[in-house]
């Protein structure tokens, strides 16, 4: 299978290093490791309009199982990375679009956790007013090391989803 991988984000170079912009950066960080069955797509268009230019990418249902898209989750701890298959857009809107444009939910999601959490693992999400200040802010330094963990598992949940398989690359990865 040929696999595209798409890391959501926004085009404008203010946005790089945001919480916002984490799968489109991860994706940037790794592409010269990323397996040769994979093509790396980074599209021109703001996040929230990403469907359109995917659907010009994936011809059917079955081919946007291929599909790998990259984005932040709020409601995963930074330093984390859930990897999902058919589940909803859990109200990201750049997720969303992609699903409205295929008209399927059946792609691979690579969550990047973007919230701190405490030392026992509760997170510590903002308050509802403050999440698109949150979300559009750059990482602190000290977050920077988490992200470095991030991108790794980002690359090997690539790695093994790409050599063995989603029901694998899935166990592993959200095992991490």
């Amino acid at each position: 299978m040929k696999w595209i991988l798409v890391g959501l984000g926004n085009p404008d170079i203010e946005y790089d290093g945001t919480r916002h912009n984490v799968g489109r950066d991860i994706l940037r960080a790794v592409a010269k490791k990323i397996p040769a069955k994979a093509t790396l797509v980074e599209l021109d268009v703001y996040m929230n309009n990403s469907g359109g230019p995917i659907k010009k990418l994936i011809a059917s249902k079955a081919a946007a199982e291929g599909l790998i898209v990259v984005h932040d989750d709020l409601d995963i701890a930074l330093g984390r990375v859930k990897m999902s298959f058919g589940s909803g857009a859990g109200g990201h809107r750049g997720v969303d679009s992609i699903q409205k444009a295929l008209k399927t939910k059946d792609f691979v999601r690579l969550r990047v956790g973007i919230s701190p959490a405490t030392p026992t693992g509760k997170l510590k999400k903002p308050d509802q007013e403050k999440v698109v200040d949150f979300v559009l802010g750059k990482f602190r330094k000290p977050e920077l090391e988490k992200l470095k963990k991030s991108q790794k598992i980002v690359l090997e949940a690539i790695e093994l989803l790409v050599e063995d398989g989603r029901p694998r690359a899935m166990t592993e990865t959200n095992a991490k």
